[in-house]
């Protein structure tokens, strides 16, 4: 006779939780909290099982848009001096890729290999556009990094409140509230407090609660929090000490030499980022953010060859995406290997999720046909690039020079705005060739006028 044997249901919760599935373990929970509103290690389970549907990593830098930028009152210099700020990381050292070579955001850091919340696309452009962004979270402030990425998370209760409920101010007397209790001894509160204080907007409060909490107990996140305190507030040398000092409590530490090559990178210094970014592959050789960013690196310093290795280790771990063959398929082309080209263009079409993406890789094929001298399919393709992003501006610039080379010019003899046009050129990029030729030029037709 076979007995048949039921398991407990919060054991099965609480497995569930361990399995990853969430949903599932609050749905038991819910169901024993309705018998027995009282239990509780099945509310703890469950503000657990919540928090982790939703958590986000807040040792990760948040983007910083327009609009915090703008509302910014911790600055104390209108101009930073040159390699001191990530805001103006200054012309390229040490033999890095120049602007020509290497596309920058509009706020001019170079273009990384590996997206990350603090190089994500599609912030506002204007302060008006940022104005008229919606109001969200309780706050008459533009929706920015301190607001809109936090309208829902938690863990017990100061997560739960903290996250999920995204009531800092609540959070932060909790976690007052906690650290008196503990006699302003305990490490983990005051790191509490320095999160609400940040995300507050409070960081000089912040950096002092994290610098506590480091007297008291070392920790790798607490070096990350501080570090990320000193990156808002601009200050990307302070930010190096505060990761060096981690490394030597914490040597060979993969977070903090990630962070040490991040702000290297920010800041335009591709060699030291790429030193560092080859001693966090010695210590995890599966790091995909350091792999991408040393293939990228190598493909504009002018070696394909190399970085077509990098990308097929990607490959080979299992990155599969449109952006991955988008870039394979641009190293193939340089290091002439053109079997692969269009196969690795066509399967990154195949995996497209954006109009944005669709329009670079049509971006990418125009300047495939150019290579090959197909002027007809290149038109074609910037054509459509410009069909799926009407602001794609490099996509216009080389249809224009199409149609120049096509005898097409509506306009001749506006030599001043040439001449305007090309100092601002010689401003943004004082090392290009081309644009001191023009200016060479137009200054002595001016002389002969």
């Amino acid at each position: 006779m076979e007995v048949a044997v039921s398991m407990d249901p919060l054991f099965l919760a609480w497995s569930s939780s361990r399995r990853r599935k969430f949903q599932r373990c609050s749905d038991i929970c819910s169901k024993l909290l309705s018998e027995s509103p009282y239990d509780q290690a099945a509310w703890s389970l469950k503000t657990r099982a919540l928090t982790e549907m939703l958590y986000i990593d807040e040792v990760e830098l948040d983007q910083e848009g327009i609009a915090d930028i703008m509302l910014d009152e911790s600055s104390i210099a209108q101009v930073a001096r040159p390699g001191t700020s990530l805001r103006l990381p200054g012309t390229s050292q040490g033999g890095a890729p120049t602007p020509a070579v290497r596309p920058m955001t509009q706020s001019g850091r170079p273009i990384t290999g590996f997206v990350r919340p603090s190089t994500l696309s599609g912030r506002p452009e204007t302060m008006e556009q940022a104005i008229r962004t919606p109001r969200t979270a309780s706050t008459a402030r533009p929706v920015t990094s301190a607001s809109g990425r936090f309208v829902r998370l938690g863990t017990t209760l100061f997560e739960y409140i903290f996250h999920l409920e995204n009531d800092v101010k609540t959070a932060l007397d909790l976690a007052a509230l906690a650290t008196e209790h503990a006699q302003f001894k305990d490490w983990w509160w005051k790191v509490q407090l320095g999160k609400c204080y940040y995300r507050l907007g409070l960081h000089r409060e912040a950096e002092k609660q994290f610098r506590s909490a480091l007297a008291h107990q070392e920790f790798v996140d607490t070096y990350l929090y501080l570090a990320k305190v000193y990156q808002r507030l601009d200050q990307p040398i302070t930010a190096l000490n505060v990761f060096k000092q981690g490394l030597d409590h914490f040597p060979a530490e993969v977070t903090l030499l990630t962070g040490i090559a991040r702000i290297h990178e920010e800041m335009n210094n591709m060699i030291s980022a790429t030193e560092y970014y080859k001693e966090v592959l010695k210590q995890d050789n599966t790091h995909v953010e350091a792999i991408a960013c040393i293939g990228s690196n190598h493909f504009y310093t002018d070696q394909p060859e190399i970085a077509l290795r990098f990308y097929r280790r990607l490959l080979q771990m299992g990155v599969f995406n449109c952006q991955l063959y988008n870039n394979l398929g641009l190293c193939c082309f340089y290091a002439q290997q053109y079997d692969m080209t269009l196969s690795s263009f066509e399967r990154a079409l195949a995996l497209v999720s954006s109009d944005e993406e669709q329009a670079d890789i049509w971006y990418n094929l125009g300047h495939v046909a150019v290579g090959i001298a197909d002027l007809t399919l290149a038109y074609q393709c910037f054509k459509l690039a410009l069909a799926f992003n009407n602001n794609h501006g490099e996509a216009y610039n080389n249809l224009a020079v199409l149609e120049l080379r096509k005898g097409r010019i509506e306009q001749v003899g506006d030599l001043q705005s040439s001449y305007m046009a090309a100092q601002k050129s010689e401003d943004a990029f004082p090392e290009h060739v081309d644009t001191q030729q023009i200016l060479k030029n137009l200054r002595q037709h001016f002389a002969t006028l």
